[in-house]
């Protein structure tokens, strides 16, 4: 993995990417804006640093990346971290990856689509769990019903914020939600939709978020009309609500600048244990209206981090052709992990169990029912 940079790999995420690929054997080189944190950070894992700016200019940018064969870029908000990357990436035919769960930002690349296939190049985002679980769920039931036109997937668990996590949810606070119907994407309030979903414990309540598969899905499976949910106690959407309606506040900068200093302080990542412990759990269901058939399976998963290092550094060793077994090379142009690696892809991480909950009959998937109803 000596032709591999990882931006922002001093982040909490950044550190777990790092230590896993230098675990495998890896060489990466290790890049931010932090000069301190670089240098500390090279000479622990013993390898290469470089401190830049994506502020730099392109001609700056372009000089760092051009040695590289792919950069994962793990420095969020990636609303402002990633176009800067991709653009040098596609002047340096450099492969782009990155950890992003942000819709815009998945929107933003899928325009590049065609930039990227003119320069050869793959840009593959979203390869930590967001939203490498719900693709892959949702490329498999796409598999099951190749009818559906609707999809919903649903997530629930965790296990702790990372700082730059807590960052990314500051800068959108007041955002509202997104789905996406009949091909578009809709701007729609926080928490506007309502329903229960079993996540193998009993129905659960959750709430519409605007999670990248909005985007990411319909390149998978083709479906234009997604829903995505995240259990939440039933006050959750009265109080998102309530902070959509202070969005003008929250767009001042003493009040964003104040968020982000409680947020220096007091959050980092989950501890070890939490890491070793946590788990998250992906439901997801299509629908074929015309005849009202569907499949359901859920998806379970480690803790959300966990799995991020392991999918990333093993997505960039694909991008990268190491440990080739003669799968053909990821194609070029805008990629999803599913679109990428086949829906397979989860299940060859570790704690990852794929369950069928109702598939149609001709599927060849063992099933059982589950009745589960909208709020």
């Amino acid at each position: 993995m000596d032709s591999l940079l990882i931006y922002g790999s001093y982040g909490y995420t950044g550190r777990l990417i790092a230590r896993e690929a230098v675990a495998r054997g890896g060489s990466p080189v290790v890049a931010g804006r932090d000069g301190r944190a670089v240098a500390d950070q090279a000479d622990d894992l013993g390898v290469e640093g470089r401190t830049f700016d994506l502020e730099a200019g392109s001609g700056t940018l372009d000089a760092q990346l051009a040695s590289f064969d792919a950069v994962l870029n793990c420095a969020g908000p990636f609303v402002e971290t990633a176009e800067p990357l991709v653009e040098a990436c596609l002047e340096t035919e450099t492969d782009y990856l990155d950890i992003t769960g942000e819709f815009a930002v998945f929107e933003f690349l899928r325009q590049r689509d065609r930039a990227a296939r003119q320069a050869g190049i793959t840009i593959l985002p979203g390869v930590g769990f967001d939203v490498v679980p719900s693709d892959c769920l949702a490329a498999f039931l796409a598999e099951q019903l190749p009818a559906a036109d609707r999809l919903r997937l649903g997530i629930t668990g965790g296990g702790g914020l990372s700082r730059g996590t807590a960052w990314t949810l500051v800068e959108h606070l007041g955002d509202g939600g997104v789905v996406r119907r009949n091909g578009r994407l809709i701007q729609v309030p926080a928490a506007f939709r309502t329903r229960e979903i079993d996540f193998g414990d009993g129905p659960e309540h959750a709430i519409t978020i605007p999670w990248g598969d909005v985007v990411t899905a319909a390149h998978s499976t083709g479906i234009e009309s997604i829903e995505v949910y995240a259990a939440a106690p039933r006050w959750a959407a009265t109080g998102l609500s309530a902070v959509d309606s202070l969005a003008w506040l929250l767009d001042r900068r003493p009040v964003a600048g104040a968020l982000k200093r409680l947020i220096d302080a007091r959050f980092d990542g989950p501890a070890e244990r939490e890491l070793a412990t946590g788990s998250a759990v992906v439901w997801g269901e299509v629908i074929d209206e015309e005849t009202d058939r569907r499949a359901r399976a859920r998806l379970r998963t480690p803790n959300p981090y966990a799995l991020t290092a392991e999918s990333a550094v093993s997505a960039a060793e694909r991008v990268l052709g190491i440990g080739d077994d003669g799968r053909d090379r990821i194609p070029s142009g805008f990629q999803t992990p599913a679109s990428a690696f086949g829906p397979d892809f989860a299940l060859e991480l570790s704690g990852t169990e794929r369950e069928p909950v109702e598939m149609p009959a001709d599927s060849g998937e063992s099933t059982r029912r589950v009745v589960e109803s909208d709020d």
